[in-house]
């Protein structure tokens, strides 16, 4: 356990100076170009900054003085001290005790709360004149709300990082991250306010977020696209970077405009955030996102999928996602992108047929007897947390003479006949798919759900359902409504796998009837066909708008390959009723 003083001598000599009067080591300070002098915390005349003393020469009075210095205070301690009451952080995975400002925490908002003139020092009667009385608002001067600020004045302890997770063992630290005498975490420890080398006061450089994952531990962090990729962030973000520098970024390597470098801060700001519990840049959470992905950036553009007829809609309930939230019956029904990508895992890792890429990497979801994973592995896994047990899914898209919208249940190996998603499916005899697809293949969600102009269409948008021009999510187009002069576009999605030709055909292979029903009845394939899985063999579940019973039968039963009797009534795009009874095709 590290338990250093905040204003380390080996560290901070200025201080020690102060502490000695020894002049000579200040005039050796003083051809230091990283030394508090030239520095905006040189607050004297001689300040490079733009808030200065009118005449004041002394650079070290505005925060310490040799003599009369409070008792309490802190080392020599010369400014006067804020009375605010200040609204600390919080979030619902905060697993430390955070409670007011204490400690070198306290001493610095005696100025960057912005309450007190930074003139006000005790050793000068009426403080010093300043050109500017308090400080300027902006980055640097945080308030008394602290809510979107990192938190301080916490123990930090072993206790604390195993039970929070994620974080390191504070005696694990790097030596240049340091806590209190009380091993609590105060601003002093990504702050060293006598020595600006890395820019921002940073105790250390923090290229590629090198301070942040001192502290904070992901598994998978190293190797994810926002840690490696070289990338460069659109221009709109590194202006808003450059002008809001708030000890994320270093003056080392200020030209900070690839992914990798700026890394946590292309998302996160310890100071004054906009998504406050998560520290985010963007009151909006799905904007710090969106920056990347709008087609000016390192990301495939989601911006404009998300703006289509159908779209997973990210933007319906903003801030309802929470790291910690029931994923089957959340307090409210949302999706966020972080329901769906885990941005300190995702990669450019490819996927096999149904096994998650790394852009899926490390997500939670539902396996397919209901139970909970914390990660993924295979891409139907993630689907069924919304489109299974969820109590809030919604009704189906096509009324059904067996209804079933539990998308878990429907593809379960035990149903009679099924797209293969879960599991291999039972036909062996389907003449229409094209190759390389066989009976012996498996599908993914995302073969049918999934951008329209998406790489399989040979569009160069983004991959996955993110949005489509076709309901519900479709990647092409799927009819689903009788009474239009048939048209194989319409069901385009459907023949993406199946031939058209095989099946607007009365090839003795095939169910010869296919052509009767698609051309002259102009029903469409979902009248028949359940999209997903059904009770009877061949994907049988009638669209009950469409076909009914007939007299209180409604039943199709398969007789061999090919072959099958229908007892309803179709009511179909001719506008004729046609009633079948025990009818053989």
């Amino acid at each position: 356990m590290k338990r250093v003083p905040p204003f380390n001598p080996g560290r901070r000599r200025l201080f020690a100076a102060v502490m000695v009067l020894a002049f000579p080591a200040f005039a050796a300070l003083a051809d230091n170009p990283n030394s508090i002098i030239y520095s905006k915390h040189n607050l004297s005349v001689s300040s490079p900054g733009s808030v200065h003393a009118i005449t004041e020469s002394d650079v070290c009075i505005f925060c310490h003085t040799p003599h009369g210095a409070s008792a309490t205070d802190g080392p020599l301690w010369n400014h006067q001290m804020s009375t605010a009451v200040y609204k600390p952080y919080s979030s619902a995975t905060l697993k430390a005790v955070v409670g007011q400002p204490n400690g070198s925490s306290r001493l610095c908002l005696s100025c960057h709360d912005g309450t007190i003139a930074l003139g006000l020092v005790g050793s000068r009667v009426g403080g010093i004149a300043m050109n500017s009385t308090a400080m300027p608002s902006g980055i640097n001067n945080v308030g008394t709300d602290l809510s979107g600020d990192h938190p301080v004045s916490f123990t930090y302890d072993s206790a604390l990082a195993t039970a929070k997770g994620g974080l390191r063992d504070p005696g694990t630290l790097p030596p240049e991250i340091t806590l209190d005498k009380n091993s609590r975490l105060q601003c002093t420890a990504c702050h060293d306010p006598h020595n600006n080398q890395y820019g921002n006061f940073l105790v250390m450089d923090n290229t590629g977020s090198k301070l942040c994952i001192s502290c904070h531990v992901m598994s998978a962090w190293a190797a994810s696209t926002h840690a490696v990729s070289s990338k460069l962030l659109p221009a709109a973000l590194v202006s808003q970077l450059a002008s809001k520098k708030s000890g994320v970024q270093s003056k080392v390597a200020a030209a900070a405009d690839s992914v990798a470098h700026t890394a946590c801060a292309s998302c996160h700001v310890p100071h004054t955030a906009g998504t406050k519990s998560a520290l985010m840049r963007f009151s909006e959470p799905e904007k710090n996102c969106i920056d990347c992905h709008a087609g000016d950036g390192p990301g495939k553009n989601v911006s404009v999928e998300v703006k289509k007829a159908s779209v997973h809609p990210i933007s319906m309930d903003l801030n309802a996602h929470n790291s910690r939230e029931d994923l089957v019956n959340p307090p409210v029904r949302h999706v966020t992108c972080a329901d769906c990508h885990n941005p300190h895992a995702t990669s450019s890792a490819p996927g096999g047929k149904n096994q998650v890429s790394g852009a899926l990497a490390a997500v939670s979801g539902v396996n397919a007897g209901g139970g909970i994973l914390s990660a993924v592995t295979r891409e139907y896994e993630l689907c069924f947390r919304c489109h299974g047990d969820s109590a809030a899914r919604g009704p189906a898209r096509v009324s059904r003479q067996v209804p079933q919208t539990n998308t878990r249940l429907e593809f379960s190996p035990g149903n009679t006949s099924f797209h293969p998603v879960e599991s291999l499916g039972k036909n062996s005899g389907v003449p229409s798919l094209i190759p390389p697809l066989t009976t012996s293949s498996l599908i993914g969600c995302s073969d049918c759900h999934n951008s329209d102009q998406n790489s399989a269409t040979g569009g160069s948008g983004a991959n996955g359902p993110h949005g489509s021009a076709y309901s519900p999510l479709l990647e092409r187009m799927l009819r689903l409504t009788d009474g239009t002069p048939y048209n194989p576009s319409d069901f385009a999605l459907c023949y993406k796998c199946h031939s058209s030709s095989v099946v607007d055909s009365e090839q003795a292979s095939s169910w010869r009837y296919h052509r009767k029903h698609i051309e002259e009845y102009k029903a469409a394939c979902t009248t028949c066909h359940d999209s997903h899985a059904a009770t009877q063999p061949h994907l049988i579940n009638f669209n009950t708008v469409y076909v009914s019973p007939n007299n209180g039968v409604l039943n199709y039963t398969s007789t061999g390959p090919n072959h099958g009797t229908c007892t309803l009534t179709c009511h179909d795009g001719t506008g004729q009723n046609k009633p079948h009874t025990a009818k053989s095709y």
